[in-house]
């Protein structure tokens, strides 16, 4: 591609202001092998992501700028793409680690030639300076470093220079993978201490906007609410140098822009596309498209036990068999996901997570519970969901709507702007009813039911308040699942799950990315950001 060929595509597009100042910033970069152009319809907010209010699309620059002690290998799925894979753990910033016979000592050695962008050797003093800050600062990354039972400052030690030691207060099946995740990352403490103050002293305000890691790419460029450039890092460590010099994220609000600028040939890359898109990209052959299934995902139907009828079991069973589950299949996710209805039983036989439940649409059924619970007359209740999530969450909601009207329950909608919507369904946990989405990182049923039923934890947005999961989580969520007894108290919860409902399953939803066919190397990963490393683009 040429600035020429794109100035005249692009000017087609009636795309505004912002792309002008993507014009301005792409010399005929995407002409160049060594450099790759991603679009993105997110908002990176902060380089820091122990910093509070960090948002998720900014989880990218902890993966790519940044080391962790361990990372997951990769495997191949059915229809030949890649994705991590969470029963191979591989080291990275440590080239080896021990666990005690009982499971609560980890040992891990780190890299002698490893070192940060500064030049500095990357000691055991810098993973226990960046480990007491994500325990301490508080917030999402506190929460995910205690999901591995990472608490306490007093639980990590460097022994010395190279040598670094978890204390655990018991042996955990989760603490291995935690450390895999964005929130573990490595940071140079020697230079965030520089910029530390009196009344900031983890440095957050520094490195806000100056990352300083030892990962593969380095920030290059950041123009908050525009772009973000990666330029690589080549005496990288933990792993094969990447192939591509320079990455260009571009912030393009408008979907349809990104999804013509794909088309066109003038960006390599649009991460999480819309089902709708995610199929006529494909159909048309235009682009190259994966769509891989979300591991531990789900989009939900949530009745918040909050609110008095859903009180009533019979009233949350009658909503679940009055879900029209295909046309929402087929009118939101375009078939694209796993199908979440239709479950042979109500006692599973099987630990798989998520799994089919056993409702699918039956008015009948749905009416006769109606007539047995304490609101046979119906009632009327909002139904919301993030604008965010409009391009499935708006179509189900309206087949929800319509389905629901059949059994006497009016529903109205709430459209909620995504700026609102963490603090008023997650926080507040104050909507009636309403649509949601949550994906655990780390890959077990327990994790999930941990965060999603168990009463106050996050995204249990229900309300759900249910003793035996409760005891069941608190018993299976450190438990190795070789255990004799996981098995059988997983599928318990499960079955609890099915019969009380308070979280109706729709489908699985697929993460869809679009590229270029000179595009290889993409590996889909549990937390949903782009890992720019791998990537690699074919000579023309």
């Amino acid at each position: 591609m040429y600035r020429r060929d794109f100035l005249k595509g692009i000017s087609a597009l009636s795309v505004g202001v912002g792309a002008l100042t993507f014009l301005k910033s792409m010399p005929a970069m995407a002409a160049r092998n060594d450099t790759l152009v991603v679009v993105t319809g997110t908002t990176i907010n902060s380089l820091d992501i122990h910093r509070s209010g960090t948002n998720r699309p900014s989880y990218q620059v902890a993966v790519n700028c940044y080391d962790r002690l361990l990372t997951f290998g990769h495997k191949q799925l059915e229809d030949g793409s890649l994705s991590y894979d969470y029963d191979n753990l591989q080291p990275e910033l440590a080239e080896s680690w021990e666990v005690s016979g009982d499971g609560r000592v980890l040992t891990f050695k780190i890299r002698d030639n490893a070192r940060f962008w500064d030049g500095k050797p990357v000691t055991a003093e810098d993973v226990k300076w960046s480990f007491d800050r994500a325990v301490t600062l508080g917030g999402f990354p506190t929460a995910q470093m205690a999901a591995g039972s990472l608490e306490e400052p007093e639980q990590f030690e460097a022994v010395d220079d190279k040598t670094f030691r978890i204390h655990l207060p018991h042996s955990s099946k989760l603490t291995l993978p935690d450390l895999t995740t964005p929130v573990a990352i490595v940071i140079n403490s020697q230079a965030a201490k520089a910029h530390a103050t009196e009344q900031d002293p983890w440095a957050t305000e520094y490195l806000h906007r100056t990352p300083a890691g030892s990962g593969a790419f380095k920030v290059e460029r950041w123009d908050s609410g525009q772009q973000l450039v990666y330029s690589r890092n080549d005496d990288w460590a933990c792993g094969p140098v990447p192939k591509i010099q320079r990455v260009i994220i571009r912030e393009i609000p408008s979907q349809s822009t990104r999804r013509a600028l794909i088309e066109r040939g003038d960006v390599h890359f649009s991460q999480n596309i819309p089902a709708k898109d995610a199929r006529e990209l494909e159909a048309g052959g235009k682009a190259k498209v994966v769509s891989t299934p979300i591991e531990n995902c789900l989009h939900v139907l949530c009745t918040n036990l909050n609110f008095e009828p859903f009180q009533d079991k019979k009233v949350r069973q009658a909503i679940a068999y009055a879900v029209p589950y295909e046309a929402i299949f087929n009118n939101a996710a375009y078939g694209r996901g796993v199908p979440m209805w239709g479950g042979d039983s109500a006692k599973p036989e099987s630990i798989t997570w998520p799994q089919p439940f056993p409702y699918s649409q039956d008015l009948e059924k749905a009416r006769a519970l109606m007539a047995e619970s304490s609101h046979a007359d119906g009632f009327s209740v909002p139904l919301s969901f993030d604008l965010g999530q409009a391009d499935w969450a708006e179509p189900t909601a309206l087949l929800i709507q319509e389905a629901l009207g059949k059994i006497g329950i009016k529903v109205s909608l709430n459209k909620v702007p995504g700026a609102n919507w963490r603090t008023v369904a997650l926080v507040e946990k104050s909507l009636p009813l309403h649509l949601e989405n949550f994906g655990g990182w780390l890959n077990t049923p327990d994790y999930y039911f941990y965060w999603a039923y168990v009463k106050g934890n996050l995204f249990n947005s229900s309300n759900y308040d249910n003793k035996e999961i409760a005891e069941l989580v608190d018993e299976t969520l450190f438990m190795a699942q070789d255990d004799p007894s996981y098995a059988p108290k997983i599928r318990r919860m499960i079955e609890i799950a099915i019969d009380d409902v308070p979280r109706i399953p729709l489908y699985q939803p697929s993460l869809n990315v679009a590229m270029q066919q000179n595009t290889g190397g993409y590996e889909y990963w549990y937390h949903r950001q782009l890992d720019v490393r791998p990537l690699t683009l074919k000579q023309d």
